[in-house]
């Protein structure tokens, strides 16, 4: 049967995937290990996106903070917001954390409007607030600019997020163009691959992206506390960040750069 992926999936097809297959550099390293008991708990995991509904059942309870960015002038200001999603996208991505990662405290900061989509100054003026205030250790992107202007900025974010030891995990675009900051090296890129799996990933040892994760027909929170099946690079990004949270909780103290190294050692794929 052919299943029509998003762009940038193509490496985590079945027909695909035999090129995966390494071995090394340390061989399979155990989740059992890697996550322990770890539940997220003592993790602040921030979703830049649309918002996030703190009443959805899906979210468990765990919105401990919600702000906005909004026009001021000529700029762009970060302000208290209503814990409210005016889409539903960002409550699908926090449904998918909490369901993986139960305990983890999520922050919500919304820069996207009603009708799904953003301006590059409040996506910048946003991730700096997720990087430097909203006291998250992960952050999750499933949204990107492909605006050439904010290349520079983006990658400065990237960089910033990094030696503040704050994990970006992003998604990639939808569609097979440069997207940012998702294909910037300091960030943990992830696209769908075709598996029904929400315990399945897939590192890829052939960049720009580099994980694989369930993002085909996945049942997630949607606005007005509903659910919708969806299906994109969007919903596989939360998937990650839910397992980088749970092995943050369980290592205190890991860097950004371990953190890459603990979920590519425990790919589907590994060993």
């Amino acid at each position: 049967m052919s299943i029509d992926l998003p762009a940038w999936s193509e490496p985590f097809a079945e027909a695909n995937r035999e090129r995966l297959r390494r071995g090394g550099p340390w061989g399979r390293v155990e989740r059992d290990w890697a996550f322990g008991e770890a539940t997220g708990r003592g993790v602040r995991v921030a979703i830049v996106d649309s918002g996030v509904e703190r009443d959805h059942p899906a979210v468990g309870g765990q919105l401990v903070d919600s702000v906005a960015v909004e026009r001021v002038g000529d700029d762009w200001e970060v302000v208290p917001a209503q814990p409210m999603d005016v889409v539903g996208h960002g409550t699908a991505c926090a449904g998918i954390i909490h369901a993986l990662a139960p305990e983890a405290e999520i922050v919500s900061v919304r820069v996207l409007g009603p009708d799904n989509r953003g301006n590059g100054g409040a996506f910048a003026t946003g991730l700096w607030w997720a990087i430097t205030e909203s006291g998250a250790s992960v952050a999750n992107l499933s949204l990107s600019s492909r605006s050439d202007a904010y290349f520079g900025p983006l990658h400065e974010l990237a960089d910033e997020a990094y030696f503040r030891n704050v994990l970006l995990v992003s998604a990639a675009n939808n569609v097979s163009v440069a997207s940012y900051p998702s294909l910037f090296a300091a960030v943990v890129s992830v696209a769908a691959h075709d598996l029904a799996a929400p315990d399945a990933w897939f590192y890829n040892p052939q960049p720009p992206v580099e994980f694989g994760a369930y993002g085909l027909n996945v049942d997630v929170a949607w606005r007005g506390g509903t659910r919708m099946i969806v299906t994109g690079n969007s919903f596989a990004a939360p998937h990650i960040a839910a397992y980088a949270a749970r092995i943050r909780a369980a290592h205190p103290g890991i860097t950004p750069f371990e953190t890459k190294a603990i979920l590519a050692g425990t790919a589907d794929n590994a060993g």
